[in-house]
């Protein structure tokens, strides 16, 4: 285990990568009632390069994590970070729908890295008793990028046009490599609350250390396929990455183009929502860990705010496209505000379950099925509204999928507890209990 003060550095660079994250890979909604004037596209194919990033993404996201296990996530995310900034800035210069889709997959191959490596590094370096607002800090960073992406980008874009915007973002995402080049890195499991095996560190030759385990390795994939725990984690992932990425996506054009906003009210608006997203979660998280630590049940805890978020989803859902526009609004900040209660246990849950062992390749493939909801939910939007000229089957296509997320949550995944993966190895049909 690093010292305290190493790993609130590391903390805060993992969160600083996903927020860059987030406004990169969120600039294209901010641009695209501006993109789809300027290269005369339907409302189908502004789906089809909405989703386009989630090809890069889903499809990477298990090698990604496994990458992390297998050479450290030093080079993993400095990589991968480069890969989807340079996507990023060449996007100002694209000149047509293909150019769009090959940089838009490009960028979600560069990103695919982020969170099975920045999983990693929470699962190491923090204790149980602290992932509640390690992962609420983390997902401030993730859910305070589209706030500052869509309020900064809207503005620029508003006054210099969509494609300078994405040059200048692309250009200062690289440096954030500069600081984690130069942070020590001590991605060391902890001792592991059921026992375990006895676990050290030692350093290595590019400065990064590694951990001595009698199993160096971490528990093989197919081990890991085979936990209930995974697929009522993954589902409900997808769930809460449906409806999150449906806003994500779609927000700036719904009110733009269905709600008459002009481009700097739709910032402004879009931006509030996403920062009471972001707030919410480092509360949530700051919560959950004062919680855990008075003696309250996890299960309680966690599994209660997943399904209390999915209930008020679908009702806000309803509310969004019928109330008019203030009770609209006023639904999509309820709505934001929950999404945010949920967000630190999507990546806490699978870190206590699966340990420091795992967790890497864990959040690899749930983020994988999680993301999936980024290959549909932009396309299906898209579709229905050209075929419809209203949003109104896609806000209930939204709501109908939070009631996977409660079947994900309270019915598939069991009881919330480290994974004795040395027993879990010794029996074939093993499952976390």
């Amino acid at each position: 285990m690093q010292d305290r003060n190493t790993s609130r550095r590391l903390v805060l660079l993992a969160t600083a990568a996903v927020f860059i994250n987030y406004i990169d890979r969120g600039n294209l909604a901010t641009a695209a009632p501006l993109i789809q004037e300027q290269l005369h596209l339907s409302a189908s194919q502004l789906g089809f390069l909405l989703s386009a990033f989630y090809y890069g993404y889903v499809a990477c996201m298990p090698a990604a994590g496994w990458l992390a296990e297998r050479y450290g996530v030093r080079r993993v995310f400095a990589t991968g970070l480069a890969i989807w900034s340079i996507a990023t800035l060449a996007t100002g210069f694209a000149q047509g729908f293909l150019a769009l889709l090959i940089l838009r997959v490009l960028l979600g191959v560069g990103e695919s890295v982020t969170f099975p490596c920045a999983s990693k590094v929470l699962a190491g370096a923090v204790p149980v008793a602290h992932l509640g607002k390690a992962n609420g800090v983390l997902a401030f960073g993730y859910l305070v990028g589209p706030a500052v992406g869509t309020l900064l980008g809207g503005i620029l874009m508003s006054m210099y046009g969509w494609r300078p915007v994405f040059i200048l973002f692309g250009a200062l995402s690289l440096l954030w490599l500069w600081p984690w080049a130069r942070t020590k890195m001590a991605v060391a499991p902890r001792q592991h609350e059921t026992g375990g095996h006895e676990t050290g560190a030692h350093e290595t030759g590019d400065g990064e250390t590694q951990r001595r385990e009698v199993d160096p390795d971490g528990p093989p994939y197919r081990l890991i396929l085979r936990q209930r725990a995974l697929w009522g984690t993954s589902l409900g992932h997808f769930a809460s990455n449906y409806s999150f990425y449906f806003i994500l996506s779609w927000l700036p054009f719904y009110l733009v183009k269905a709600r008459g906003f002009s481009m700097e009210t739709m910032a402004v608006t879009a931006s509030w929502s996403y920062l009471l997203n972001a707030v919410s979660a480092l509360l949530m998280g700051w919560a959950a860990d004062r919680w855990v630590r008075s003696g309250r049940s996890t299960d309680l805890i966690y599994k209660g705010v997943m399904a209390m978020t999915h209930v008020v989803g679908i009702a806000c859902m309803a509310g969004m496209v019928l109330l008019p526009v203030t009770g609209s609004i006023i639904a999509l900040f309820i709505l934001q505000i929950f999404v945010g209660f949920s967000s630190p246990g999507i990546f806490a849950i699978p870190q206590i379950i699966a340990g420091p062992k795992a967790s890497g390749s864990w959040v690899g493939i749930q983020n994988a099925v999680g993301n999936m909801a980024g290959l549909i939910a932009p396309v299906v939007t898209g579709i229905l509204v050209d075929q419809t000229g209203r949003f109104d089957l896609a806000f209930a296509v939204v709501a109908a999928v939070n009631v996977l997320g409660l079947v994900g949550w309270l019915v598939i995944l069991p009881k919330i507890v480290p994974i004795d993966w040395a027993r879990a190895g010794a029996n074939r049909f093993s499952r976390a209990i």
